[in-house]
């Protein structure tokens, strides 16, 4: 086991291996505060994964709420355009009512969001980090891919209610061949219609198979665009090798007032339901005004808990036995050695792993560690009179090291100054 694998859980290393490969591709991190103004939710409440929202009063009579979305935040706030677009990340929790949990959840999320004009590369990038992403969780994954515009050109073929479309769309979601064949015979929806309805519910698997059958169902130029922008991703995704684990699922549906392009979910052996979830919701913006399309995708981390949960043998590192009367002061001494000594292991098997460093190479550091962790240890101890000047002997030397400038050299060797220094300024 890897040194950072004993430190953290699951879903923390997750996070941070995501948030990295984030910035890498130009993202920002966004910081939004708990809560938003109730009506903001209630006036968007369709775009939210549950119509359950956590409530309370502000102190100036305003009804609030605890935020159960960060995208509608992220919308509110963009100053993404057609002209100049915005990458953003985030790493937040969100407060919801699951499927099945009879209570409200905090559940862990990180996610991206591409705002600005959304092109072929746009959507690309962002499918390819999404596919990432479930990559630096698993590689037991499926990306599974829908086009909004498939299903929605469609429905504009079959001429329905609303009420009867979402009855539909339900079937859809649900692979309910039967139920989408009873909803059309009540409505009078001809055979051929049908049918495509069928055959869209059923479609699924990798995009270089199922693409040629969705090719078949078109019956309207939207349908045909939804195809060949399908296209035109698998054609990419192999260039780089990316397609095997990607398949075609017109089963993903979301809310048609938001969502209008690709859609998709991801998926990870030994979690029963999406860990990942996203897609292109230009209407959204549209609705709050916004001049510009968008993208994006969020991992659900709380998921995790349920993932790679193999009980371990022992529940602890170290076990510190003592007997009742024991020296209070002497275990808290031997406890932090246990705390010393458990950080020089990891050190240990961090440069060992990772450097390659042999096991005389890596005593002598850990011994020299030990060595300067002793001399600067005045830095941390406000009680110690000295500790300010120690403090900014040591920033100044990190600061240098940092920059790649210097070198570490000893104390004495590189400030001999400051050995003359006395608090309160004296020498």
């Amino acid at each position: 086991m890897k040194p950072e694998e004993m430190l953290l859980k699951k879903e923390e290393r997750v996070s941070f291996s995501l948030r990295a490969l984030f910035e890498q591709y130009g993202y920002r991190k966004f910081k939004m505060s708990k809560f938003e103004e109730y009506d903001f939710y209630a006036e968007n409440r369709s775009f939210l994964h549950s119509e359950a929202i956590l409530t309370f009063t502000g102190l100036d009579g305003k009804l609030l709420a605890l935020k159960p979305d960060v995208t509608l935040s992220i919308v509110k706030n963009t100053k993404g355009s057609r002209d100049t677009a915005e990458r953003v990340y985030y790493n937040e929790n969100v407060y919801r009512a699951r499927k099945g949990a009879g209570e409200y959840k905090e559940i862990m999320q990180v996610g991206l969001e591409y705002i600005g004009e959304v092109d072929a590369y746009a959507t690309l990038e962002v499918l390819l980090l999404a596919q990432k992403s479930l990559k630096a969780i698993s590689d037991a994954y499926i990306l599974d891919v829908s086009h909004m515009g498939f299903v929605a050109g469609l429905m504009e073929e079959v001429a329905l209610p609303y009420a009867q479309q979402d009855r539909i769309l339900d079937c859809i979601s649900e692979k309910n061949i039967h139920g989408i064949r009873a909803v059309c015979k009540e409505n009078g929806v001809a055979a051929d219609l049908t049918e495509r309805l069928e055959g869209l519910a059923s479609l699924y698997g990798s995009l270089e198979e199922t693409l040629p059958q969705a090719k078949a169902l078109c019956c309207n130029e939207k349908m045909e665009q939804a195809v060949q922008e399908l296209e035109n991703i698998l054609r990419c995704l192999k260039i780089g090798g990316n397609e095997e684990k990607v398949n075609l699922d017109f089963s993903i549906v979301n809310d048609m007032d938001y969502y209008t392009g690709i859609i998709f979910q991801g998926f990870i052996n030994g979690v029963p339901s999406s860990i990942l979830s996203g897609g292109r919701y230009d209407n959204l913006l549209r609705k709050l005004g916004k001049d510009a399309d968008a993208i994006g995708f969020a991992v659900y981390l709380d998921l995790l808990e349920r993932f790679d949960s193999k009980e371990k043998e022992y529940d602890v590192d170290t076990l510190l036995l003592y007997e009742e009367g024991a020296d209070v002061a002497a275990l808290a001494q031997a406890a932090q050695m246990l705390v010393c000594q458990y950080m020089q292991d990891t050190l240990q098997l961090a440069l060992h792993q990772t450097e390659g460093w042999g096991y005389d190479r890596i005593v002598r550091l850990c011994d020299a560690w030990q060595h300067i962790r002793d001399e600067y240890r005045p830095a941390i101890n406000p009680s110690n009179p000295a500790a300010d000047v120690m403090q900014e002997h040591m920033d100044r030397v990190m600061a240098q090291i940092i920059s790649g400038k210097q070198e570490l050299i000893p104390f004495a060797e590189r400030y001999p100054e400051l050995k003359k220094v006395r608090y309160g300024g004296k020498t």
